[in-house]
């Protein structure tokens, strides 16, 4: 069931019915978060083209939000299979809207320029730290679900991910991490070498883009370099733009299952 998940660093789940009953019920809900004032001043980004939305949605542990019922469906049951049955955070709502991305305020132009270019491609957990940006592992994610809420044409903002490049980066942080101890990981300096293998992965794996609408589903391996298509010239989307539910529920501190599990 996740053979494409470990080979190729991501798996496509077609349309379940499980998953079309949640993502109904949580579209509702979704919608009436994201056009929350108080929500958009916080999570509004890429001059008003990307609703950012970390923690917005407000599930359960299980993933029910209102009376959705738990969380169900293949690509769930898949990624439990593999790493237990983690509880879930307040999933992520992801809108992009036409034109994205515009360049932000705070946003240099090597930054923006990477984010068009390259669809500010990036591995989760490897957050910017300090004035200078240095690279550290700070969140141990074990996968990402995507969870399409809106209807959505070719070219409307799909995930982005580079196939077969968790292959390269788990060797990346097997050499930069799998000597030191668990406890030191979150303090070491990935900086150039995630940069390098980046490039790296840039010159040698296939981009591919993951479209998907309500009631399907994808999961991307935790190392997978992956992002955010531009929004094509052309391209569709239901009224509330390109809508996704995301979920990375992140693997027990105090062991080395986030570099030695599959």
């Amino acid at each position: 069931m996740v053979e494409a998940l470990l080979q190729n660093g991501w798996e496509h789940f077609p349309a379940d019915p499980e998953v079309a009953a949640w993502a109904g019920v949580a579209r509702a809900v979704a919608r009436h978060r994201v056009s929350d004032p108080a929500e958009r001043a916080r999570w509004l980004r890429c001059g008003g083209t990307w609703f950012v939305g970390v923690d917005t949605l407000p599930n359960d542990a299980d993933g029910a939000v209102a009376d959705s019922g738990p969380l169900r469906g293949r690509a769930f049951d898949a990624a439990r299979g593999l790493y237990g049955d983690l509880a879930l955070h307040r999933g992520q709502v992801s809108v992009t809207y036409p034109g994205y991305p515009h360049r932000s305020d705070a946003e240099g132009e090597a930054a923006f320029r990477y984010r068009l270019k390259r669809d500010a491609a990036h591995v989760d957990g490897l957050l910017a730290v300090g004035l200078d940006r240095r690279r550290m592992l700070k969140e141990r994610h074990a996968y990402i679900l995507g969870l399409p809420l809106s209807e959505t044409g070719p070219g409307a903002s799909p995930m982005v991910v580079w196939e077969g490049s968790h292959h390269v980066m788990r060797d990346m942080f097997a050499e930069a991490l799998a000597q030191r101890p668990e406890a030191d990981w979150a303090d070491i300096d990935l900086t150039e070498i995630y940069q390098a293998t980046r490039r790296k992965v840039f010159e040698t794996c296939k981009r591919v883009e993951i479209p998907a609408n309500p009631g399907e589903a994808y999961l991307v391996h935790r190392f997978a370099l992956h992002g955010v298509a531009p929004w094509a010239e052309g391209a569709t989307a239901s009224p509330e733009g390109r809508m996704i539910a995301y979920f990375r529920p992140e693997l027990l501190p105090g062991n080395r299952d986030w570099l030695e599990r599959p």
